[in-house]
């Protein structure tokens, strides 16, 4: 053969083995799958795919990866889930004729823990833009919620 072509088809060969061998090892399987998971919004599936791959593999970096992503995801997920549930419990307050000062107290507690538990929340440059954005407008009603009630 002409080195023209033993070139392109030794790199051939060579990206079909590295192939073959990325979709049958267990560990890089359960990775693409934990990206899959990752990609359709399923944190929980997918840090829990990651987490098995990479404790067959401590070199798969796509695993390490997804299951980091994942775990920020999910914080995210939390605080937003966290956020809708202490807004349900301000607005059940907020029916009252009157807001006691215990209630405010309490409005006051949940608006201070929130926008102590945002500033925690990490994004990376792959966290799905729209758990970041639904974080950042709870927390600018946290904030603008806790401005509120310190006023009166």
């Amino acid at each position: 053969m002409k080195p023209k072509v033993l070139i392109p088809v030794l790199a051939l060969s060579l990206l079909f083995i590295m192939g073959v061998y990325f979709l049958t090892n267990p560990s890089y399987e359960k990775s693409i799958k934990a990206k899959y998971y990752y990609e359709t919004g399923d944190y929980k599936e997918a840090y829990s795919l990651a987490k098995e791959a990479f404790s067959l593999d401590i070199y798969n970096r796509m695993a390490a990866t997804v299951m980091t992503q994942s775990q920020t995801s999910l914080k995210y997920v939390h605080y937003i889930e966290d956020a809708k549930k202490y807004m349900k419990t301000i607005h059940e307050i907020a029916q009252h004729e009157s807001i006691s000062d215990a209630d405010k107290a309490k409005i006051k507690l949940i608006c201070k823990i929130m926008l102590s538990s945002y500033i925690k929340l990490a994004p990376s440059v792959i966290t799905d833009d729209k758990l970041v954005k639904e974080s950042a407008i709870y927390h600018e009603k946290f904030e603008k919620l806790l401005e509120k009630v310190n006023r009166n």
